[in-house]
């Protein structure tokens, strides 16, 4: 089967287990509602992701706050995958990308929901797609922004 023709699977269907630390939870409890809220140093005006217990650029614990973004963006890279993790086999090919969110200037890597193969590509422009979750967060995803 050629890149064409291949349809892609969106994995939604596969049971998810995340596990969470206390520094990320306001990145978690925001999913709850589905909005992206990711950190931001005041110090220095810059956006971090993913979320860590301190500044990566001045090392403290009081520089960081919480932004909501709107979590569009652009893909930065992806793969799709023919031979996954135990976990995903049997769901191959899918697609997994690195999306640069607009205006923050960092990244997400995520799965690929409704998208073919053909249609992949280094600048699409994407949007959250949000899969609920067991306990009531909901796992961000990205989707072609149409």
């Amino acid at each position: 089967m050629n890149k064409e023709t291949r349809p892609l699977n969106d994995t939604l269907g596969l049971a998810r287990e995340i596990k969470t630390y206390g520094f990320a939870k306001p990145f978690w409890d925001g999913t709850r509602e589905k909005k992206v809220v990711i950190q931001y140093c005041r110090k220095t005006g810059k956006f971090q992701h993913f979320p860590r217990p301190t500044s990566i650029f001045t090392g403290r614990r009081g520089d960081i706050e919480w932004r909501e973004i709107s979590g569009k963006g652009e893909i930065f890279s992806y793969t799709v995958t023919y031979r996954g993790t135990d976990r995903f086999r049997a769901v191959e090919p899918y697609a997994v990308a690195s999306v640069t969110f607009d205006g923050a200037g960092v990244n997400h890597i995520a799965n690929m929901v409704h998208c073919k193969e053909e249609d992949l590509k280094v600048g699409l422009r994407v949007k959250p797609f949000w899969m609920p979750l067991a306990d009531g967060t909901h796992l961000l995803m990205f989707e072609p922004d149409r």
